[in-house]
């Protein structure tokens, strides 16, 4: 599988932009803020029918336009798929697959695997739960179209009982027989996803720690700890009892949109004890796991996006991760690099093909 053109149209600062690619190594050079991250949220948009950097489809329409336009031809076992996604302000976004317009855009989900590694990937580590939360159902999500299914129905679930408590708040009256039915599918759900999201941590346990290991060259025992309630025993009854708490909080605090994720070295947490270079390798080999799944899952080696890689990691970590890279490790890969000197004489050195663009003001030009 791979991306062999590109074409974005009013994508933020690309106003009309048409790219081939090399079905091995394509990197993009030019000044932060020229448009190259921009190229490689294009390429997400495809896969995952969202930005990889914007929360609100609005904002990436090019300023002083209405809508924007995203194409993609790739080859996928062996047959050509062409991808459009098109926004335009006040209306939904539309997805087609050769020229068939989709009903939902989770139906695309899943068909065009990639992994995105990224400056502030390391707030994963740092951050709240949310997004970690974000991180492993968008995993999930990629994997198992029934997983992204019932997700989408539990956060629908979520959204009703909030709203019910709210209602109960204002006008005092309350429907248990309407709350019980919510109850009763949220503790469903929590249960099922819960179940796949402890199995994805003992699925992706060894990869982590050995991508760890060949990205770091250090020895030290890095995990992932799961944490969450709806795999008690006696979660039905934890959730009803918490029901006092809702009406006076007015939100929903039992199920799996309270879980989150721990990273750990040795039985630390990461975030607390790691030093940078260890949370830079934790995150690294954590994406590279990302990738095996994938693979393995799919039967085909992802998309990989490398955004801004070179800026973020030593030159023992780079060395590393070239190493990965000459072996053909991965399949189709897309990266940037500010520094176009740095980025010819570490890519030229592999037995890869590379193509090279030069960005500038949301311009691209073709290296010949």
């Amino acid at each position: 599988m791979y991306l062999k053109s590109l074409e974005l149209l009013q994508f933020k600062n690309h106003e009309k932009t048409r790219l081939d690619f090399s079905p091995q190594i394509n990197c993009f050079t030019g000044l932060n803020g020229s448009g190259k991250t921009n190229i490689l949220d294009g390429i997400h948009y495809l896969s995952l029918t969202k930005s990889a950097v914007q929360s609100s489809d609005s904002l990436n329409v090019q300023h002083e336009h209405d809508f924007f336009a995203i194409k993609g031809i790739f080859e996928i076992n062996q047959k050509p798929l062409e991808v459009r996604c098109t926004f335009e302000l006040g209306k939904k976004k539309q997805i087609w697959q050769n020229g068939k317009a989709l009903d939902k855009t989770s139906e695309h989900v899943g068909l065009i695997p990639l992994v995105l590694i990224a400056p502030d990937d390391t707030e994963l580590i740092k951050g709240g739960s949310e997004g970690r939360r974000k991180f492993f159902d968008g995993l999930l999500s990629q994997m198992d179209k029934s997983y992204l299914s019932e997700l989408i129905r539990y956060h629908h679930y979520l959204k009703q009982r909030n709203a019910l408590l709210k209602q109960f708040a204002e006008t005092g009256r309350r429907d248990l027989t309407l709350l019980g039915s919510y109850d009763q599918e949220m503790i469903r759900l929590s249960q099922m996803l819960a179940k796949r999201r402890s199995e994805l941590m003992s699925e992706l346990a060894p990869m982590l720690q050995e991508h760890y290991e060949e990205i770091s060259q250090g020895q030290e025992k890095v995990s992932v700890q799961y944490d969450t309630e709806a795999l008690r025993e006696d979660f039905a009854d934890y959730f009803l009892d918490l029901r006092k708490k809702d009406f006076i909080t007015k939100n929903s605090n039992a199920g799996i949109h309270k879980d989150d994720y721990n990273f750990l070295i040795g039985e630390h947490p990461i975030r607390k004890i790691g030093s940078q270079g260890q949370q830079k390798s934790f995150i690294i080999a954590l994406k590279l796991a990302q990738f095996q799944i994938f693979e393995q899952v799919k039967g085909e080696k992802p998309l990989l996006l490398l955004d801004d890689i070179f800026d973020k990691l030593d030159d023992s970590r780079i060395a590393q991760m070239m190493q990965l890279i000459s072996k053909h490790t991965f399949g189709q890969i897309f990266l940037t690099d500010a520094r176009p000197e740095r980025s010819h004489s570490i890519l030229t050195q592999l037995d890869s093909e590379v193509y090279f663009f030069g960005v500038e003001n949301g311009k691209v030009n073709p290296e010949q």
